[in-house]
């Protein structure tokens, strides 16, 4: 497997297909590197590198006790950026991983990146506070805790029905599609998914979109059940300078899944441009 050791001794997997102009993916919480590989397959027939990792505690990246945290997650992409010397990239996160390319920005600035793309992201921030009167009170992140305690596995593939908009009328959420949301899920270490759903939910990522000076893509369901779009997308657009909204009608959580197909077409467009 290809991996990369952080600073602090962690091993992060990551693949790498294709060639050309690099394309860097983060994925969400409890997923891993293949909630991207429809985009990956896609994206590289088309003439670039696509790479997306596994954070540290998910799927095949080792599972430290300490680390889990928007800096730490930060700092172990730039080493991945820093290892494989990659220039002129386009960052792709998604949910926690839109967390993830912005606290990148903050903390690592632009210098090998050329555009970012925020998919379902959690910034600027989750959780209800004195600042974000709309986030989602505390009790909601509790719940996720007690749900992953009691029976992360149980709760994983309960979770796929809000995540997909299974409970849509209409939907055509295949049982595969929630198997390989548990199968991810399932992969990771407890501790580490457990201090992940602070790090999603508290991290305030304002200052982070304001040092944004790249062009940037926004994209969100409006049906969006797990991160909603009033409280995240709207906002981020207004504090990244020059950044562009795609609201997908009728949109769930899981768009790398659900609409692959649009979502494939407005990456490669948003590329090219």
């Amino acid at each position: 497997m290809s991996t990369i050791s952080t600073q602090d001794g962690t091993q992060i997997f990551y693949k790498d297909w294709g060639k050309g102009d690099p394309v860097v993916f983060s994925h969400g919480w409890p997923l891993t590197a293949d909630a991207w590989e429809s985009q990956m397959v896609f994206l590289a027939s088309h003439g670039y590198r696509c790479i997306a990792h596994d954070r540290r505690g998910h799927g095949r990246s080792s599972q430290p006790w300490s680390g889990n945290d928007m800096d730490t997650y930060a700092d172990d992409l730039a080493g991945l950026l820093a290892s494989l010397d990659l220039k002129r990239a386009t960052l792709v996160g998604h949910s926690t991983g839109g967390g993830e390319v912005a606290r990148y920005i903050g903390r690592h600035g632009t210098q090998r990146v050329c555009k970012a793309v925020l998919v379902g992201s959690v910034t600027p921030i989750m959780l209800k506070t004195g600042d974000n009167p709309d986030g989602l009170p505390m009790d909601v992140f509790d719940k996720i805790r007690a749900g992953v305690t009691a029976d992360r596995s149980q709760f994983f593939k309960d979770l796929t029905t809000t995540f997909f908009g299974a409970n849509r009328n209409g939907s055509k959420v295949s049982q595969g599609m929630r198997d390989s949301f548990w199968l991810q899920g399932m992969a990771g270490s407890l501790k580490s998914e457990l201090d992940c759903i602070k790090a999603f939910s508290e991290t305030d990522f304002t200052a982070d979109l304001k040092r944004f000076d790249v062009p940037t893509l926004i994209i969100h369901g409006d049906d969006d059940q797990i991160v909603p779009i009033k409280t995240t997308a709207m906002r981020s657009e207004k504090l990244i300078k020059g950044a562009k909204l795609k609201t997908y009608q009728g949109g769930d959580h899981g768009l790398a899944d659900t609409h692959k197909e649009r979502l494939n077409q407005d990456l490669l467009e948003f590329l090219k441009s």
